[in-house]
């Protein structure tokens, strides 16, 4: 069995992952900005002290897997989208990753091997209008970990990417973010925040199957790069793919824009 460090194990589909490995008898150290139980360890993935304290708490602790799945969704038209929200969403999706990785890294190195598993989006792998902040720093992620993929791999270190669809979960009204102040583009991002949550109140695709895909890959030893999650995921990868970029573009104009405005 596996020691396995959740960053974000509070809510959703880093909660759900967690009770999944518990079950499994994996051994579990769950992480939460504000913990509401003994069960969860403080740790602020934006602040380095409070990461230097986390860390230091796990002096000693054989650990053999990360998931990542901290973060949220900022919507907001780009140029209503100010440089302290677009630096908040990239510091919490983005950057924190980065210095969760750095932070576990020499442990999993010293112990001759692991894994790092990060949850993306489909906001990765394709930008949706108002959603630009949020996309950016999805798309980063999956650069970075790309790359950090081939550097691992002789190290024994395998390094995934969790690219699922919209997922219907119970935490949305925290999860979907929005600027709240005028746009220039005839919507406000209060309302664009809300048909999102409204759309993942119905969205097929359930947090538990997100978490056994997670688990699957944990017990997996030699997992893939990149796993698409949910026919959403699939679909719209696949469409990019195959259609015209104008098809394309029209295609998400029409399932993304006019209903909107």
């Amino acid at each position: 069995m596996s020691v396995i460090l959740i960053v974000g194990a509070s809510k959703g589909i880093g909660l759900e992952t967690a009770q999944q490995l518990r079950q499994g008898g994996h051994t579990v150290i769950g992480t939460s900005r504000k913990p509401a139980d003994d069960s969860l360890l403080p740790l602020d993935v934006t602040d380095e002290s409070s990461i230097d304290y986390f860390m230091s708490l796990l002096q000693g602790q054989m650990l053999d897997v990360m998931v990542y799945s901290a973060g949220y969704d900022l919507y907001s038209a780009a140029e209503d989208t100010s440089m302290d929200d677009l630096y908040a969403q990239i510091d919490a999706n983005f950057l924190g990753a980065v210095r969760m990785t750095r932070a576990v890294l020499p442990k999993l190195r010293e112990q001759g091997g692991g894994k790092l598993i990060f949850l993306s989006s489909l906001g990765g792998l394709n930008a949706l209008p108002f959603n630009s902040a949020y996309s950016a720093s999805k798309f980063a992620l999956e650069g970075y970990v790309e790359s950090l993929r081939y550097e691992l791999i002789p190290l024994n270190i395998f390094v995934s990417l969790i690219v699922p669809g919209q997922v219907r979960t119970k935490t949305l009204a925290t999860s979907i973010q929005s600027v709240k102040r005028p746009s220039h583009y005839g919507v406000s991002s209060i309302q664009l925040a809300e048909k999102a949550r409204q759309a993942g109140e119905q969205a097929k695709l359930a947090p538990e199957a997100v978490a056994q895909l997670i688990v699957d890959v944990i017990e997996n030893p030699r997992p893939r790069l990149r796993y698409l999650v949910g026919t959403q995921a699939r679909l719209v990868v696949a469409l990019r793919t195959w259609l015209p970029e104008r098809l394309f573009e029209s295609f998400i104009m029409r399932q993304f824009v006019k209903p909107v405005l």
